[in-house]
This record gives C-alpha cells, sequence and structure tokens, in this order.
C-alpha cells in the first residue's frame, strides 16, 4: 500500500498538489491522509498515525514547499510520529524495509535551486533524506513539480501525471 502524508495548508487555494492528489487518489492501494484536515487544531492523532504507517509500504511526503522546508503541520508529525522505540532507537523498527519518498511542488523553477544566491535542491531534501535512513526507511528520488505558480493546466496535469506514472512504476515493480 502506498500511503500519502499530504500537508497542504490552504489546499482550496492548490493548483498542482490538487491535481497530483486526484491522480494518486484515483490508483488501487493508495491512501491519502491530509494533515491539515485530518488536524486542523495541531492535535496528531500518534496512534493512528503510526497504525496508517504501519500499513503502508511506500511513504510519501507530499506538501508545497515553504521557505525551503516542509509546513509546519508536516514537521510535527515527523516529531510526533516517529517516535523514539517506534520508527527509532532501542526497538525502534517498525520502519525498515519500507520506502519513503518525497513528492514536493514548489512555486520557483528548478534552476532557482542551483547552487548561488540559493540552496541546492539536493541540499534541500538532506533533512528528510537524513531523517528517512536514520528510521531504516529506503529514501527513493524525490518528485519535484516546479513553478506551479505560473505553469498553465496542461503543464500542472502533465507534472500530475508524471507522478501518477511514478506510483504506478513503484506499484509494479513490487508486484512483478
Amino acid at each position: 500500500m502506498i500511503l500519502i502524508i499530504y500537508a497542504h495548508p490552504y489546499p482550496q487555494h492548490s493548483h498542482a498538489n490538487k491535481r497530483m492528489i486526484e491522480l494518486a487518489g484515483a490508483l488501487e492501494g493508495v491512501e491519502i491522509r491530509s494533515l491539515y484536515e485530518l488536524y486542523p487544531d495541531f492535535n496528531i492523532d500518534v496512534a493512528a498515525e503510526q497504525e496508517a504507517v504501519s500499513r503502508a509500504s511506500l511513504i510519501i511526503w507530499q506538501h508545497p514547499m515553504q521557505w525551503y522546508s516542509v509546513t509546519p503541520l508536516l514537521k510535527l508529525w515527523i516529531d510526533k510520529v516517529l517516535a523514539h522505540g517506534w520508527a527509532y532507537g532501542h526497538g525502534g523498527t517498525a520502519l525498515r524495509g519500507k520506502s519513503v519518498m518525497w513528492a514536493v511542488t514548489t512555486g520557483g523553477g528548478d534552476q532557482h535551486f542551483d547552487l548561488g544566491s540559493h540552496p541546492g535542491f539536493d541540499v534541500l531534501s538532506q533533512p528528510l533524506q537524513a531523517t528517512a535512513i536514520y528510521c531504516g526507511l529506503n529514501w527513493l528520488p524525490p518528485f519535484a513539480a516546479h513553478c506551479t505558480f505560473i505553469c498553465d493546466d496542461e503543464t500542472l496535469q502533465a507534472q500530475a501525471r508524471q507522478y501518477k506514472h511514478r506510483l504506478l512504476e513503484w506499484q509494479e515493480a513490487q508486484h512483478g
């Protein structure tokens, strides 16, 4: 099962994430947990989230990039759900053998993240990658949809189809 941890603080204003969620959600074996819908008060039900993660083979952290990072509720989710003794540390083996993918949308183009005036895109993924590895997760190459503020509908739909294709490829690889 693919579990998408969707953390968009303003889903009603989403362009790219909305399309990505619609196409991914139509796939068999995909569960979407919309954090801002489930926990508008930021009071995360850790047991429910850990149970959902336990059912998954692939976990996706999907969100719009905010200030070169994850959204606040996704950061809280990581802090609470990936608990010591469950996800890492003594006895913390719940995530071993699972995979994780970062699916992020950005307003800037991929050249915006070139080293120089802004950190490189690969640098921005390092905290999430390190978290995944520390928890025994298999880190998959990220999926990034860039320029989402200025893309036309056709481009946004094409990016969403690419995302769906990545998920289908993963499913096919798992099921032969």
